[in-house]
């Protein structure tokens, strides 16, 4: 396992939520990255709750990440160590309910 993706998985296992996206929670740099922490926040989950990491500060992570889930974008949520998926699975899941089961246990 290279260095990036050892950094990486410790930051997935060490986390409970976690997302990976383009800028912070607080100010997401892209629409995506923004509507996952809507969807997040919409499901109950606090800002404090919310592990991000900003994948625009620093370049092996923003490659390593696709590498590490086999997932070709960018924002990703972890949850609880397991890779859940991106903007697109996460407002499916939150339309059906899911996501907040998944957040709530």
């Amino acid at each position: 396992m290279s260095d990036v993706h050892q950094r990486i998985d410790q930051l997935v296992k060490s986390n409970n939520i976690l997302l990976f996206m383009k800028g912070s929670a607080s100010f997401p740099q892209c629409g995506f990255s923004g509507r996952a922490v809507q969807i997040l926040k919409a499901c109950g989950v606090e800002a404090s709750q919310i592990a991000t990491v900003n994948v625009l500060e620093d370049d092996e992570i923003r490659q390593g990440i696709k590498d590490y889930s086999q997932w070709p974008t960018i924002p990703q949520l972890y949850v609880k160590g397991e890779f859940i998926g991106g903007s697109d699975i996460m407002m499916e899941m939150y339309e059906s309910g899911e996501l907040k089961k998944l957040l709530a246990a």
